[in-house]
């Protein structure tokens, strides 16, 4: 009997299983930063450069998945983990990570 009471991650992973989820968390959270960039006119809804969102996705879900299971994370803790890993893209992942560590000098 399915729990009355589980989260839509829990039923998601029941569906399509771990790695489905991690994929679709990824995939949510670049479209959620697409979907700004379109709402600032700096992107077309659709486009073929839109494209390159899929490995970007691809790429931050292993990303995500590699962060979360270091932190000892819950399942559901994860992939919140994975979607906004995936939402600040790479480029911002490397400003925290510089910053953290004290490579990127003030204003630069």
């Amino acid at each position: 009997m399915q729990d009355p009471q589980a989260g839509l991650i829990e039923v998601i992973n029941r569906i399509v299983g771990g790695a489905g989820v991690t994929l679709i968390a990824a995939f949510v959270g670049r479209a959620m930063y697409h979907a700004g960039e379109v709402r600032a006119k700096r992107r077309p809804v659709f486009s073929k450069d839109l494209i390159w969102e899929v490995p970007i996705a691809v790429g931050m879900a292993l990303i995500g998945e590699g962060v979360a299971s270091q932190l000892a994370l819950s399942e559901t803790s994860g992939t919140a983990l994975i979607a906004v890993i995936a939402y600040l893209g790479p480029r911002s992942i490397g400003v925290i990570i510089e910053s953290a560590l004290g490579l990127r000098k003030n204003g630069g």
